[in-house]
């Protein structure tokens, strides 16, 4: 990250912190924030979120690209819950419009576990990531890589190979290697990867309950 960008964040930190966080006439500011965390592969939840609730107290002043790009860089922080926090306060209205809907569909998709279609809506819908640098870069992906492992993780206890390259975006399949040896799943000649056998996981728990006697003794005479 830059030293322009990092004096940047100090600045609408501060304004942040002052009188004037929900002034209008700081928008400006806030939404070149957003353009430069875009291009700078950079992330402010907090200043992000001051945004959409500036167009919450001024919808006159909304702007459709600006949202979108703060939905988009929420989308690269999952599983934590920015996205749900961006999306809710967006009004109704504008949540149909174009982009948007589409990005709120592409974080639906992840949210819900449906990765195929994720990756697959994400190679159609391209343009939708232009100007956002890093999103596709090694990190995001292997973000949004280990949150697919973990849903399968806790899951499946085994799993085709073929399904889990596709769940992962990896039609090369350069990636289930590496996956399968972090967290130690095996696979045998079939093609069947061995993620977890949950009964294993399951463990028993003693409950013990205790009676004062003295208590239970005047509960009996009364």
């Amino acid at each position: 990250m830059s030293t322009s960008f990092e004096q940047m964040r100090a600045n609408v930190g501060k304004l942040l912190r002052g009188i004037d966080r929900y002034n209008p006439e700081n928008l400006p500011t806030l939404e070149r924030y957003v353009e430069t965390q875009a291009k700078e592969n950079a992330y402010d939840l907090e200043a992000n979120l001051a945004v959409l609730k500036l167009y919450q107290f001024n919808p006159a002043y909304f702007q459709t690209p600006v949202t979108s790009q703060i939905l988009l860089k929420a989308l690269t922080n999952l599983p934590h819950t920015d996205f749900t926090l961006c999306k809710c306060m967006i009004d109704q209205t504008h949540q149909e419009e174009r982009p948007i809907r589409q990005i709120l569909y592409l974080g639906n998709l992840l949210e819900t576990c449906h990765f195929q279609s994720f990756w697959t809506s994400l190679e159609e819908n391209r343009e939708l990531i232009d100007g956002i640098t890093g999103f596709e870069d090694s990190s995001v992906k292997k973000q949004q890589e280990t949150v697919i492992c973990h849903v399968v993780g806790i899951t499946y206890q085994t799993i085709e190979h073929r399904l889990l390259a596709e769940m992962l975006g990896d039609p090369l399949d350069t990636q289930v290697k590496v996956w399968m040896n972090k967290y130690g799943w095996t696979e045998n000649e079939e093609g069947q990867i061995f993620i977890f056998n949950q009964e294993e996981s399951v463990k028993p728990k003693n409950i013990v309950e205790k009676i004062d006697f003295e208590s239970d003794s005047l509960m009996y005479f009364t």
